[in-house]
């Protein structure tokens, strides 16, 4: 008999892979469609704070969730913490839904919502901004 602690943990790692699946097809249909219509010549700099934004998009969307090993994503929600003095935690509901946000507390995890979860998420994407410009050459 399997352990429902052990079947809530498997459902929740295949939603997130259905999630990343979706999320990642979304992103190439977006990709076919840039390609598709008629390129505009924009000048170096606007190019590079595009691709400096797409890189951006997708590490909030697919690794700061994924709590991956990157270095990047680890300079990224360090930065995060020293400049907030709090410890968050990013995950996708099963539902596909827009990302949680959760503050680590003494009492345990605590769901950010309203203006605080709009101010961190404003935070967060310009700190990665801000580490994907100075990564990028």
């Amino acid at each position: 008999m399997a352990n429902p602690a052990n079947v809530r943990r498997m459902l929740r790692t295949y939603g997130k892979q259905l999630t990343s699946a979706k999320r990642l097809a979304r992103f190439r249909r977006a990709l076919q469609l840039t390609r598709s219509q008629d390129e505009v010549t924009i000048s170096r700099d606007a190019k590079r704070r595009e691709l400096v934004e797409r890189i951006a998009k997708e590490i909030i969307e697919n690794l700061i969730v994924s709590n991956t090993e990157n270095p990047i994503v680890h300079r990224i929600l360090g930065r995060l913490e020293s400049e907030t003095g709090k410890q968050y935690m990013f995950e996708y509901p099963l539902d596909g839904m827009d990302v949680q946000i959760f503050e680590d507390t003494e009492k345990g995890p605590n769901e950010v919502i309203g203006e605080e979860r709009l101010q961190v998420m404003r935070h967060l994407w310009d700190i990665t901004l801000d580490s994907v410009d100075q990564t990028m050459l």
